[in-house]
C-alpha cells in the first residue's frame, strides 16, 4: 500500500470523523493522561491493516508507541491480541473509530478471499478482484484482497481497457472495438475484451485481445472457451460464480476468475479495541 496515498486518506477520513475535535474524550480526560489500548480478535480470520493502525495513531501523535503482534495476512484466531497503542487517552479515543472501521472492513475482505482461494483449490487459477469496491476504499479493499491470497484486477478506469458488451455494440463489433483502441493506445496498457459466445470468443482472439474474459459461463462453457483461446492470451471468467461452485471453475483451466462478492457484500471481521489507564 503506497505510504503517501495512505496518509492523505487517513487524514481526509479523521478530517470527517473529528472535525475541530473529540469534544467529548477532550472535556472529560487531560491531554496528558496516558493509556494503553488493546486490539483483539473477537472473531477467526485473515488480518488486513497493520499500516493503518501504524499510521492512524501516528498521524494523531507521533509519540504514541505502537506494538504489533501480527502482520498483515497472519491467520487471527478469537482471543489474538493484534497490538497494543501506548500514548495520551484523547488521541487513543479519537483515533479508535477510523482506525478500527478499516481493519474490520479490510480483514473481512482478507478473511473472504482466503475463503475463495481455498474453496476454489487450484495450483493454475488465480483469484481477483473487480471494481465493485466501496468508494473512497479501493485501495484499503484492493490491498486487503492481497492479503487474502488473491490478486488485484485493474484500479480503475485508467489502467487497462476492458470492451464491455455496450462498449461492443455501440462499436459494431469485437472487432472494430479492439482497432479503434489499438490505434491510439501505447504498448504498455492491455486489451481485455468480454465475450458471452464462441463466436466472440474467437473474435477477440483474431481481433488481438490480450485478455478474453467469459461472462455469466457454466463451467463446461469455460472449459471450452478456454481450449479455443492459444497460449499467450489471459484467459479470465466472471459472473454468476459464487464460493459453492468455485471448484469446478477452477478445474477449467482458466487463468483468473474475477469475483465482486471478495468486496461489494463482504462482512467486516470482529475486533474491539479495549483502554485502560495507565
Amino acid at each position: 500500500m503506497n505510504e503517501l496515498k495512505l496518509k492523505q486518506a487517513l487524514q481526509q477520513f479523521f478530517l470527517e470523523d473529528i472535525g475541530d475535535r473529540d469534544v467529548t474524550s477532550h472535556l472529560i480526560f487531560p491531554d496528558n493522561l496516558q493509556a494503553e489500548g488493546t486490539f483483539l480478535a473477537k472473531d477467526n480470520g485473515i488480518l488486513s491493516g497493520v499500516k493503518v493502525i501504524e499510521e492512524g495513531f501516528r498521524l494523531l501523535d507521533n509519540s504514541i508507541v505502537i506494538e504489533l503482534y501480527k502482520k498483515d495476512g497472519d491467520m487471527v484466531q478469537q482471543g489474538d491480541i493484534l497490538a497494543t497503542i501506548k500514548g495520551p487517552i484523547v488521541q487513543l479515543l479519537t483515533g479508535e473509530r477510523v482506525i478500527l472501521n478499516l481493519i474490520q472492513r479490510m480483514s473481512g475482505i482478507a478473511t473472504m478471499t482466503n475463503k475463495a482461494v481455498t474453496a476454489m483449490d487450484s495450483e493454475h487459477t488465480r483469484v481477483c478482484d473487480t471494481r465493485k469496491t466501496m468508494p473512497g476504499l479501493r485501495m484499503f479493499d484492493k490491498y486487503a484482497v492481497t492479503c487474502g491470497g488473491g490478486y488485484n484486477h485493474r484500479f480503475g478506469l485508467y489502467d487497462g481497457v476492458m470492451i464491455k458488451d455496450n462498449h461492443i455494440a455501440f462499436a459494431g463489433s469485437i472487432s472494430k472495438a479492439v482497432a479503434a483502441v489499438k490505434k491510439q493506445l501505447g504498448h504498455m496498457v492491455k486489451v481485455e475484451v468480454e465475450t458471452e459466445t464462441r463466436e466472440q470468443v474467437l473474435e477477440a482472439v483474431e481481433a488481438g485481445a490480450d485478455v478474453i474474459m467469459f461472462d455469466n459461463r457454466t463451467p463446461e462453457e469455460v472449459a471450452q472457451f478456454c481450449n479455443l483461446v492459444p497460449q499467450g492470451v489471459i484467459t479470465e471468467a466472471s459472473g454468476g460464480i459464487t464460493i459453492e461452485n468455485l471448484s469446478e471453475y477452477g478445474k477449467t483451466g482458466v487463468d483468473y476468475i474475477s469475483l465482486g462478492l471478495l468486496t461489494h457484500s463482504v462482512k467486516a471481521l470482529d475486533i474491539s479495541f479495549n483502554i485502560e489507564v495507565k
